[in-house]
């Protein structure tokens, strides 16, 4: 990996957008997309996509979706004395979230906050053994009231979002950030187009990132009615499950891009599965087949407008939904080449037979 790209991932993972507050991500991806596409589109609800109008008469459609909102929280009240109640914005493990740095957006600034914790010694003697409930952690930011609170612009419905640093591991092969899940695939999705930005593409590209995935597969709806697409691929990261045992496990870290098979909300059709098999196999790049509990933008999409034939091309990564999320560089770079390549050779008869074969 070169250094440009672990700089977009490093741009990509730091910046803070959680569902809903996506808006310093799109700046980020209309800044980089531009240059590289026809025009850009939005739709109602905040996404963004850039567009390659195909030259050839019948050309497909071919939409390729990440999103650009990572898990987070909402402040629902303040407290008298100055305490943050919140609402989760996505899955979260209760027990990842107490003492941790949080960066909490308010409309006139950012204001560093923590989640709060019972220190060990309040817990001597056995007290308080019931369950962690996210909504029972406060956020602390150092107001001294709830007055004080509203003063500094703080109000219910600002974003709370994780705050950390990316970097490389120790043998320069992975990389800990948090919000890989999924600026993976916003980073694929502006890599993917200055790759082909010389190439003359047989469909028409449209790619970029969709909004509030995490609370419910909700942005892609909109998007995909208002671009029309014949195919549709989401780029997204799901849960690698390595740590003890590869053996009867899905997600590896290093053994290549996720080929989906079948999730909660959609199963991958023959002919979209065939298709990414081939294409992987003929230009080497190395995929591993992937059953997943969660669930993609693909889903939410193969059942909008008439049917959308849908997959994903995902990677894994270890601890997701945390702040502190771990990835291989060649799971992320045989991605990037899938997507390349699916762009480069989805012609008018390869649709067709994926049409057919479905």
């Amino acid at each position: 990996m070169n250094d440009k790209t672990f700089q977009l991932i490093k741009d990509l993972t730091e910046i803070q957008g959680t569902s809903g507050n996506e808006r310093n991500v799109r700046n980020y991806m209309r800044e980089k997309m531009e240059p590289l596409v026809d025009y850009i589109e939005t739709d109602g609800l905040g996404g963004i996509f850039g567009v390659r109008e195909s030259k050839e008469a019948g050309a497909p459609r071919i939409m390729v979706a990440a999103h650009m909102d990572e898990v987070g929280f909402m402040v629902s009240q303040i407290t008298s004395n100055g305490l943050l109640k919140v609402v989760p914005l996505g899955g979260w493990n209760p027990y990842v979230v107490s003492a941790q740095r949080f960066t909490l957006q308010t409309r006139e600034q950012d204001i560093p906050v923590i989640s709060s914790s019972v220190p060990p010694h309040l817990l001597r003697g056995g007290a308080d053994k019931a369950d962690v409930k996210v909504e029972d952690i406060l956020f602390d930011a150092g107001f001294d009231s709830e007055e004080e609170a509203l003063e500094f612009g703080v109000r219910p419905g600002d974003a709370i979002v994780p705050q950390v640093e990316t970097i490389w591991t120790a043998n320069k092969k992975k990389i800990i950030s948090k919000a890989w899940d999924n600026r993976y695939g916003n980073t694929v999705v502006i890599e993917a187009l200055e790759a082909l930005k010389d190439e003359t593409l047989p469909n028409t590209f449209i790619a970029g990132g969709n909004v509030q995935e995490e609370v419910g597969l909700r942005g892609t709806k909109g998007a995909v009615h208002q671009l029309q697409p014949d195919l549709f691929f989401a780029v997204d990261c799901s849960p690698a499950n390595d740590l003890q045992s590869k053996k009867g496990t899905f997600g590896h870290l290093g053994e290549g891009f996720l080929l989906r098979l079948q999730d909660p909300g959609m199963i991958t059709l023959r002919g979209m599965r065939e298709f990414l098999l081939d294409t992987a196999e003929t230009h080497h790049i190395p995929y591993q087949y992937f059953v997943s509990k969660g669930g993609t933008d693909a889903g939410a999409a193969h059942q909008m407008n008439n049917g959308i034939p849908s997959a994903v091309i995902g990677v894994c990564a270890r601890y997701i939904h945390t702040h502190q999320t771990m990835f291989h560089i060649d799971d992320y770079e045989a991605a990037k080449e899938m997507v390349i390549q699916v762009a480069k050779t989805l012609d008018k008869s390869t649709y067709e037979t994926i049409m057919k074969r479905n």
